[in-house]
């Protein structure tokens, strides 16, 4: 499913998400989370579809996979997958399902959608990558605050913390969707483990770029990212 056209650009993400269609789109998620990995993959991840596969890339987990709208798009922008796949989307023999399937989207890291799950993974592939000393190897993962009452998060939290695991960088959607609240702010649950933690508009582009791209030496990294619980269209990049 890789293809070698010219990669589009941000104004094409409207377009592109519009040719999925059905009735498990999941718009809501994909208005809160389009900036937030369109930054990612533009501006700050050392991954492209020519080095996918390469151990030394930094590894981006979809953590909030129940919604994957805007990440397919924003993967046929960058080259990752052909859009002419994108309106096949969740039908029999599509590749592109509700969830992302490692085995079947290419650049996509892991499987998806069950909540809970990405910020463990990546905790223990961030120890592994230091381990393994590979250099500049990194794990960025995008989740949900609702997702955060699960408790296996508060776990990785604790001992990524503990660990002091700096590769490993998390940016937490915060649309007023969670179940209990965090008082005095997610990040505050974050940097009381240890973590290096900020905050940021999650539709200004250069306001997270600067936030994903701040140095947190021997801590893992947060960013907060706050939108509005609404689809919005793509403004100016």
């Amino acid at each position: 499913m890789t293809t070698t056209r010219p990669a589009a650009g941000y104004r094409d993400l409207p377009a592109l998400m519009s040719l999925l269609t059905g009735d498990a789109k999941h718009d809501h998620a994909a208005g809160s989370t389009l900036d937030v990995i369109w930054v990612l993959y533009d501006r700050v991840l050392r991954v492209s579809p020519q080095t996918a596969g390469e151990e030394d890339r930094d590894r981006f987990y979809l953590s909030k996979g129940h919604g994957p709208m805007a990440y397919y798009a924003v993967l046929a922008a960058k080259g990752f997958l052909d859009p002419a796949d994108l309106p096949g989307y969740a039908s029999f023999g599509s590749a592109l399902g509700r969830h992302p399937d490692r085995q079947l989207v290419t650049g996509a890291e892991i499987s998806s959608g069950s909540l809970g799950h990405g910020l463990p993974l990546a905790a223990g592939t961030a120890l592994g990558l230091r381990a393994r000393r590979l250099p500049g190897a990194r794990v960025f993962v995008l989740a949900g605050d609702g997702e955060l009452d699960e408790g296996s998060n508060h776990e990785a939290i604790a001992f990524a913390g503990r660990a002091g695991l700096d590769r490993l960088q998390v940016v937490v959607v915060d649309n007023s969707s969670a179940t209990h609240g965090w008082p005095g702010g997610i990040e505050a649950r974050f940097a009381a483990e240890g973590w290096s933690a900020l905050r940021a508009d999650g539709h200004d582009h250069a306001g997270l770029e600067a936030a994903l791209t701040a140095p947190h030496p021997g801590r893992p990294h947060v960013v907060v990212a706050v939108v509005e619980p609404k689809w919005s269209a793509p403004g100016p990049a």
